[in-house]
């Protein structure tokens, strides 16, 4: 039986969406990218871009679970404080179309796909491309990270 994992790297100018799915041990990349908004809209409706854009991936991939990398610790306040709402309208969204949901540290992700809880995104990017077999890197580092939450999860066996 195959399952399939939405994987979510969560920020307001780019938030990170990876779906992959495993089938028989085997892992493959549907589909990932990045939801961009612009910092000329203000942040209701970049927040509601994102609802928006979450909702339609959830509806044609029909994943099983998802998975969100946490926040991390941000110097900048500010900054932080908009991630965060970004984070609560990505599990928002999740929860209302009843997926599952599994939390990561990115330490526990970049762990997961490189045995390196401190892998730079470099790293992350061509450990990812090798496990899913990928032609070339995934960019950008934002999608890289929601497929290397998603492959966290199902290596987690949640």
């Amino acid at each position: 039986m195959s399952k399939i994992i939405l994987g979510i790297d969560p920020g307001i100018a780019d938030t990170g969406y990876g779906v992959v799915k495993e089938e028989k041990g085997k892992l493959f990349c549907l589909v990932y990218g990045s939801i961009k908004t612009s910092p000329q809209d203000d942040l209701i409706t970049r927040l509601a871009i994102l609802h928006q854009e979450l909702h339609k991936i959830i509806k044609k991939y029909h994943p099983q679970l998802a998975s969100v990398e946490q926040l991390f610790f941000n110097k900048n306040v500010r900054t932080a404080l908009i991630v965060g709402q970004a984070r609560g309208v990505a599990l928002l969204t999740l929860k209302q179309n009843k997926l599952p949901i599994k939390e990561f540290t990115p330490s526990q992700i970049k762990q997961a796909v490189s045995a390196y809880g401190k892998a730079d995104k470099k790293q992350v990017q061509k450990m990812v491309k090798l496990i899913l077999n990928l032609e070339e890197l995934p960019y950008p580092d934002d999608a890289a990270d929601a497929l290397a939450a998603a492959i966290c999860a199902l290596n987690s066996r949640l």
